[in-house]
């Protein structure tokens, strides 16, 4: 009997070591090799692989192990594998997520400054777009994520927003009007499409095809990365590029991982960074190039002389309600 309780005892013992040891790094996998640290790190994302956020976000890997010499990689988890946006964000304030790729639309609910990249015909094009992230406005809003335990470390580009219609080119706000649009879950686009006399009509991703095939909806405010990979060009006639709106990932880190790091580590993560995303803006620029090419042998017809003249009223009506923020302010009268 007295053996048994030993040997129970010696049993636990090990087990508590076992979990311990595998609980102590809450973040980054961290170890050493030839007297150096090594980390494994994680980035979670909510786009599927073959998005460009997504492949930036491998690339960043790529770049990562070639500046620290192997020291350092990420693994890569898409399509919500570790959970929601929010989740994630909450991952990483607490240090048990070490990177995100978090949408603008998501991050704009918690920080007010970053709905400048929402302000309406802002931005001719996605080179355009990239310049602004190296601003100090730009800058100033990614700062002021460290308050939320976050390291803002950069902005990634999907693409510009178009819209796209079952039936109806898009040419001026009447032709909007009383039209159900699915958008993506902002205020600020929420407010410039009610405006518009549009009908936002939110809804997953994944839902849009069956209903913009069934009337549900009208049309979608997308970008041409999203739409080709959703096939929509196969159920809808109308593509007008409107160049509405930029939509950005925050490229965000979790403080208490960066902190833990050497500060020429942290160096490393941040060059690692630019360049990944600096790589990512040069592949979505084509990529938009690519996907227009596809959907107009896929037969779509395109208006890619879009007027935005007519949308100047709503246009200033956003810009003076947000320009409340000084930092908006700042960004708009910077980039017009």
């Amino acid at each position: 009997m007295k053996k048994g309780k030993v040997l129970f005892m010696m049993l636990g013992f090990v087990l508590l070591t076992i979990v311990t040891a595998c609980g102590g790094n809450e973040s980054a996998n961290a170890g050493e090799a030839n007297g150096e640290e090594t980390y494994s790190f994680r980035v979670s994302l909510v786009t599927p692989p073959s998005h460009g956020w997504t492949v930036t976000a491998t690339k960043f890997n790529e770049e990562l192990q070639a500046l620290s010499n192997g020291r350092m990689e990420v693994q890569v988890f898409p399509s919500e594998q570790l959970g929601s946006e929010a989740d994630m964000v909450q991952q990483m304030e607490i240090g048990t997520l070490d990177f995100g790729f978090i949408t603008n639309a998501y991050m704009s609910t918690r920080s007010e400054s970053l709905n400048a990249w929402f302000m309406p015909f802002l931005f001719e094009d996605l080179e355009e777009a990239s310049q602004a992230r190296r601003s100090e406005e730009a800058r100033k809003m990614l700062d002021e994520l460290e308050a939320q335990g976050l390291v803002g470390l950069d902005f990634s580009f999907a693409g510009e927003r178009h819209v796209l219609m079952k039936d109806g080119a898009i040419q001026s706000p009447e032709d909007l009007k009383g039209k159900k649009l699915r958008i993506i879950g902002n205020p600020v686009m929420q407010e410039f499409w009610t405006e518009l006399g549009v009908s936002p009509t939110p809804m997953p991703l994944g839902e849009v095809y069956s209903s913009l095939q069934t009337g549900v909806i009208d049309g979608i405010d997308i970008d041409l990365d999203a739409l080709v990979s959703l096939n929509l060009q196969e159920i809808s006639k109308d593509l007008t590029l409107t160049k509405q709106m930029a939509f950005p990932s925050v490229v965000v880190m979790s403080q208490k991982v960066f902190d833990s790091l050497s500060v020429e580590d942290q160096q490393i993560v941040k060059e690692a960074i630019e360049a990944a995303v600096d790589w990512g803006v040069e592949d979505a620029i084509q990529r938009e190039k690519e996907n227009l090419e596809f959907l107009q042998q896929a037969g779509l017809n395109i208006i890619d002389d879009f007027d935005t003249t007519s949308f100047k009223p709503v246009q200033e009506q956003i810009y003076t309600k947000y320009s409340s923020n000084e930092l908006i302010q700042t960004f708009i009268e910077k980039n017009q």
